[in-house]
């Protein structure tokens, strides 16, 4: 039978196990995740764009960021659809 001093060091574990997983959570639904990769597609298409020597990478590369944006504020609705 264990301990109350080995049951307190595994419930310690188990409390700093909850935050890290609470503050991952928190981090993949943040609106400031969503924005940087937003910002982050943006360049990587416009250096797609200019290498494939289409024009106006820099306007043209808005369309997939925020396409990426509206996608990622309709996932919530439809989980809530979905688990109806």
């Amino acid at each position: 039978m264990p301990t109350i001093i080995e049951l307190e060091k595994r419930i310690s574990a188990i409390e700093e196990r909850n935050s890290r997983v609470e503050a991952d959570k928190s981090w993949e639904v943040s609106t400031t995740r969503k924005i940087l990769i937003a910002i982050l597609t943006y360049f990587v298409i416009v250096v797609f764009f200019y290498f494939a020597e289409l024009p106006n990478p820099w306007v043209n590369s808005i369309v997939p960021a925020i396409a990426f944006l509206i996608s990622t504020l309709t996932i919530p609705f439809v989980k809530i659809c979905w688990l109806n």
